[in-house]
């Protein structure tokens, strides 16, 4: 076959490929780019086209590949690099693609094609970003870091002993076990739980855990619960209790619909109510939480005023 009817071929192998890509038959035209690159190794077209028709395939690896070739035999031709930052989006290698579209920009710089790729892969990327870290923030619960304070309180009642390390402990393990709950369930039961005592208590008779998903509903039922939780503490023993409430349960009382001094000044997100009870000590935060990229995500804890934001009277005894 001459040089001429060669050329011939190879357009015709080509031609035949893009008529083939254009009715969506990505398979057959990949077969055509590749038998036309056969009889013309250096031509950037073929592997530009092939590219495409590979991505179309899912063949990301491929695909890449083929860039990159139309990039090593054409370094100044946008095509190349446009077919690159494609593959990459697909990859979802963001900050890469925009990479490849930024120098497909350079060598083309009036093509409103590439414009709208860094436009929509610059949104992609930052979307990414944030979305990782949302995971990284929904993962790695430390909540003993907002509670230093608390730490140092602790320790000057029941002194540098134990006793304050078990409460503190014991108060942060909850506490991150319900920022958990909510991740996971997007909200958290309405509990209480009570530091039981190792050796007084009859744990047959006594759970570390009681519900109290009725407590809210009116005055009645919530004066019952709280007579309740104060006769369950002394008879169990139990050093300390947290409670945990969702802010979309709570009927009665509602803590955060006050006026003046019981205004409430956090907003209107979701979260939960955590409550820490003590013979010693009382405290109450609120623990926001809101919906980002699809996921729930529990923000810093607020500490309240739980002379004014109770969602409990008081369940131990004063010492």
């Amino acid at each position: 076959m001459g040089e001429s009817e060669g050329k011939a071929a190879q357009i015709s192998l080509k031609d035949q490929g893009n008529e083939f890509f254009k009715a969506g038959n990505y398979l057959k035209a990949a077969a055509l780019y590749t038998q036309a690159i056969k009889q013309d190794s250096s031509n950037p077209t073929l592997y530009s086209n092939r590219a495409a028709a590979f991505l179309n395939l899912v063949k990301l690896s491929k695909a890449l590949a083929d860039a990159d070739t139309t990039i090593t035999l054409k370094p100044d031709w946008e095509k190349g690099y446009f077919r690159k930052g494609c593959v990459l989006e697909a990859m979802e290698r963001y900050e890469d693609a925009l990479d490849a579209f930024q120098v497909a920009l350079k060598y083309n710089a009036k093509s409103s094609e590439v414009a709208k790729k860094i436009k929509r892969l610059t949104q992609l990327a930052k979307d990414k970003k944030r979305a990782q870290e949302v995971e990284t923030m929904r993962t790695n619960v430390d909540m003993s870091k907002h509670l230093d304070s608390l730490k140092t309180e602790l320790s000057g009642l029941y002194g540098a002993e134990d006793g304050s390390k078990e409460v503190f402990s014991f108060l942060v393990e909850t506490m991150e076990n319900a920022v958990k709950s909510c991740h996971e369930n997007s909200t958290v039961d309405p509990r209480v739980y009570f530091m039981l005592n190792k050796d007084k208590t009859d744990t047959e008779k006594y759970a570390p855990v009681v519900n109290i998903d009725k407590a809210f509903e009116s005055p009645h039922t919530h004066n019952n619960c709280y007579s309740f939780l104060r006769e369950y503490a002394d008879d169990s023993f139990s050093g300390a209790a947290c409670l945990v409430a969702p802010k979309s349960i709570i009927s009665y009382p509602q803590v955060w619909k006050g006026q003046g001094s019981r205004k409430w000044k956090h907003g209107q997100s979701d979260g939960f109510f955590f409550q820490f009870e003590s013979p010693l000590l009382r405290k109450v935060w609120f623990v926001p939480s809101t919906i980002e990229k699809g996921r729930t995500l529990c923000r810093d804890p607020v500490e309240l005023d739980i002379s004014v934001h109770e969602v409990l009277p008081r369940v131990f005894k004063q010492t």
